[in-house]
C-alpha cells in the first residue's frame, strides 16, 4: 500500500507538469499525512534544519563565483594561455578544451557554467581553423562535466550538506578522479586524432618556450583564486562557506581588473545566480520533505533488509544503483537527481560498507554522465545553443558517446581501486 501511494502521487504530480520540487514535497507530505497520523509538522522542522545549516549557504556563493567568471570573459585569457601548449600535439586545441575545462572547473563548481564559458570561446575559434564540428562539441560537452568533480563542486557541497559528510574531504576526494578522467579524455583525443588526422588540423609551426611561459603567466589570477578557495579549506583556515565568500570577493576584483566585468554584468551574474539557487533550493526543499517521510517510515531500513534477504552481493547492488542512475539521468538534471535519490541511496550504500566519501565521488560521476545524456542533458543543450542550433541536440549527444563511456570506465577503475578517491582525504585530514 505504501509503495502504491508513493509511486501514485509521484506519477500524478509528474503528469500535471508540476515542478520537481513540488512533486517531491507533495509526495512526502502525502506519506506523512497518511502513514504517520498527519505529522506533517515534522517536514517543517526538517526544512528548517537543512536551510538553516551553515554549510548549505556555500552553495549560492559558489554559484555566484562561477557566474561572475562566466560573465567576465576570463575564460578567453585562460584559453589563449593553454592553446600554444598543445599546438603540435595530435588533437591540438581539442586537448586545450579539456585542460581549460579542468582549470575553469576548479573555480566554477558547475558543469553547465564550465561548458558554456569554455565553449563560447573555443567553438568559433576551432571552426575557423577547420576542426570537425562534431568532435569540437563532443570534447566540450565531455570536458564540461569535470566542473562537477573538480573542487569546488556544487555536487559535493549539496551532498555534504544533506548527508552531513565533510565537504573538505569530499573536495579532496574529487581531485585525483577528476584529473584521471581528464587524462583519459586527452588519451582518447590523441588516439582519435592519430587515426583520423582530418578532424584536427596539425599546426607544425614552432613556438618558443619563452612565449609559452609568457602565456601561462597570464593565468596567475585564476591560480591565486584556486589556491585561496581550496587552500583555505584544506588548511583549516576557513569553512567552505567562508572560502566561498572569499572566492566571490576575489573573483569580483580579478574580473574587474583582469577581465571585462562591468557593474551591469555583475548585476546580471547576481540575477542568474539567484534564479539558479532558487531552482536548486526548491528541489532541496521537496527532497527534504520526502527524505523526512521515508526516514520516519523506516524505508531505508526496509530496503536494506530486503537487499540482505535477496542474497545479492555488494557489487551487484552497486551495479543496480548505477544502472538506475543512468536511466533516471535521461529525465532529470544531475543535481536534482542526486537530491531526489540520496535519502535512499546513501543509507543503502553506506550500509553495505562503502565509504561515504567514495559514495559521494561515485554519485557525482554518475550524475556527470546524466549531464551528457539526452533528452535532458544540460551540457548538450548549452553546446547546441552555442552553435546557434547548427548542430542538433542528437548530433551533440552522439559526439559525446565516447566521453560517456570513459566515465563508465572510470567508475570501474574507482570501484577496483577506491584508494584513488580516498588517498588525498586520508592524507590531508
Amino acid at each position: 500500500m505504501f509503495w502504491t501511494t508513493l509511486i501514485g502521487v509521484m506519477v500524478f504530480c509528474a503528469s500535471t507538469g508540476v515542478a520537481l520540487g513540488a512533486a517531491l514535497g507533495l509526495t512526502g507530505l502525502a506519506l506523512l499525512h497518511v502513514y504517520s497520523n498527519g505529522a506533517t509538522s515534522l517536514a517543517v522542522d526538517a526544512i528548517w534544519g537543512v536551510f538553516n545549516a551553515f554549510t548549505l549557504s556555500a552553495v549560492p556563493l559558489f554559484i555566484l563565483l562561477g557566474e561572475i567568471l562566466l560573465h567576465s570573459g576570463v575564460s578567453n585569457r585562460a584559453y589563449s594561455a593553454f592553446a600554444p601548449l598543445f599546438r603540435r600535439v595530435p588533437g591540438g586545441l581539442l586537448h586545450t578544451n579539456i585542460a581549460v575545462c579542468t582549470l575553469f572547473g576548479a573555480v566554477s563548481g558547475s558543469s553547465m557554467s564550465t561548458a558554456a564559458a569554455v565553449g563560447s570561446v573555443a567553438y568559433p575559434e576551432m571552426v575557423r581553423r577547420g576542426y570537425d564540428k562534431d568532435v569540437i562539441v563532443g570534447s566540450l560537452a565531455g570536458g564540461g562535466t569535470l566542473g562537477l568533480l573538480i573542487p569546488p563542486s556544487l555536487s559535493f557541497l549539496i551532498y555534504g550538506a544533506l548527508t552531513e559528510t565533510s565537504i573538505g574531504r569530499l573536495f579532496m576526494a574529487g581531485i585525483l578522479p577528476g584529473l584521471m578522467i581528464g587524462l583519459m579524455f586527452m588519451a582518447y583525443i590523441l588516439l582519435k586524432a592519430l587515426r583520423h588526422p582530418q578532424i584536427a588540423p596539425r599546426d607544425e609551426s614552432g613556438l618558443p618556450l619563452r612565449d609559452i611561459l609568457r602565456g601561462f603567466s597570464q593565468v596567475w589570477p585564476l591560480l591565486i583564486l584556486i589556491v585561496a578557495v581550496i587552500g583555505s579549506i584544506i588548511g583549516g583556515i576557513a569553512t567552505p562557506t567562508e572560502a566561498a565568500g572569499l572566492g566571490v570577493v576575489l573573483a569580483t576584483v580579478i574580473s574587474f581588473l583582469w577581465g571585462d566585468l562591468t557593474l551591469r554584468k555583475l548585476l546580471d551574474a547576481i540575477f542568474h545566480s539567484t534564479l539558479l539557487f532558487a531552482a536548486i533550493g526548491f528541489v532541496v526543499l521537496g527532497a527534504t520533505i520526502l527524505a523526512q517521510s521515508v526516514s520516519i517510515l523506516g524505508i531505508p531500513q526496509q530496503i536494506l533488509s530486503a537487499v540482505a534477504a535477496s542474497g545479492l552481493g555488494q557489487y551487484s547492488i552497486l551495479l543496480i544503483v548505477v544502472l538506475i542512475y543512468l536511466v533516471l539521468g535521461c529525465f532529470f538534471d544531475g543535481l536534482s537527481l542526486m537530491i531526489m535519490t540520496l535519502p535512499v541511496v546513501f543509507p543503502l550504500l553506506t550500509g553495505l560498507g562503502y565509504d561515504p566519501i567514495w559514495v559521494g565521488v561515485l554519485i557525482t560521476i554518475v550524475i556527470e554522465i546524466g549531464q551528457v545524456t539526452p533528452p535532458v542533458g544540460l551540457n548538450l543543450s548549452v553546446l547546441s545553443s552555442l552553435t546557434k542550433n547548427e548542430i542538433s541536440l542528437g548530433r551533440v549527444a552522439t559526439a559525446t558517446v565516447p566521453y560517456w563511456l570513459i566515465h563508465l570506465f572510470a567508475l570501474v577503475v574507482l570501484t577496483i581501486f577506491p584508494v584513488i578517491a580516498l588517498y588525498l582525504p586520508n592524507l590531508l585530514f
